[in-house]
């Protein structure tokens, strides 16, 4: 009987198989394991029962990806595996074979997404400042929280450099640069069990990555970043109940739950990201370039 593992998890991403060349042997195995070098993959990220201690030695060893197999699969398991979307949270059960993960059993417990733009035009000029500030002090790293016109936090912006022999955008999208953390820790700061919509943009004309974590996935500001870098159907496409496909195909209505615990990082400012970095209460966070 082959091993299996069975718990709640990220689905991070789906693409074609990385190529990583540090070893790893889950991605070596999984190659080996498969017919065709084009086979499609699940990144998966455990989401852990308890908070983690982000002080910890091995806190960043908590989040590692893991490769499950993203074809192959028959009857209600195809249906169920090609309903997933990058970003999801499901209960799952994997089995392993000759080192290569499958689901055996999966079910989807909340509906945050996870989109991926490289080189996009136009970043928004509130992560810019920010990040000429960040820079200015000599950070690699740093967050703020926007709002809408209002004056209500609508999303939590966070900030990474893509320096010299660094590539932060696919660090991000392959799991090896972990914001689980992130999405916990906005989670664990609301009131509300919604989904949310995380947004992991590259500028072309800028050195750095944004990770944007928009409280409100079926929301104005979320429809809007949307338009703004086609990343699927926003505001042009109407203001209407159903939530978009994004272009691939519909996103089934589940119920919401929660995403897990968020990680304890000690911070006291309820919006999570950090108050000397907020670019100001009356920033609108539809006002982009």
């Amino acid at each position: 009987m082959d091993p299996t593992t069975s718990g709640r998890f990220r689905v991070h991403d789906r693409r074609q198989r990385p190529d990583i060349d540090d070893g790893a042997g889950a991605v070596a195995d999984a190659a080996a394991a498969t017919d065709s070098v084009d086979a499609e993959e699940f990144v998966l990220v455990e989401i852990a029962d308890e908070p983690v201690d982000p002080t910890d030695a091995d806190a960043d060893d908590r989040y590692d990806p893991l490769y499950a197999t993203a074809e192959g699969y028959e009857a209600d398991l195809a249906d169920a595996i090609d309903a997933l979307r990058p970003g999801f949270v499901v209960d799952a059960t994997l089995a392993w074979t000759d080192g290569s993960a499958r689901f055996r059993e999966v079910e989807v417990v909340r509906e945050t997404r996870f989109r991926f733009a490289d080189e996009v035009e136009g970043m928004f000029e509130a992560a810019v400042e920010t990040w000429k500030q960040i820079r200015a002090e000599g950070e690699p790293v740093g967050s703020i929280t926007t709002r809408s016109n209002d004056g209500d936090p609508n999303g939590a912006l966070y900030l990474f450099a893509d320096g010299p022999g660094s590539d932060a955008f696919e660090e991000v999208r392959t799991g090896r640069l972990p914001i689980e953390p992130l999405v916990a820790r906005v989670n664990d700061s609301r009131d509300d069990d919604d989904p949310r919509e995380v947004f992991v943009l590259r500028p072309a004309a800028h050195e750095f990555v944004a990770v944007y974590v928009v409280f409100d996935r079926d929301g104005v500001l979320a429809q809007t970043v949307r338009d703004t870098y086609d990343l699927g159907s926003g505001l042009a496409a109407g203001l209407d109940a159903s939530y978009p496909g994004g272009g691939d195909g519909s996103d089934p209505a589940v119920p919401g739950d929660s995403d897990g615990p968020a990680d304890s990082d000690g911070s006291d400012d309820p919006d999570g990201p950090d108050d000397d970095l907020d670019g100001g209460d009356d920033f609108d966070a539809l006002d982009r370039l």
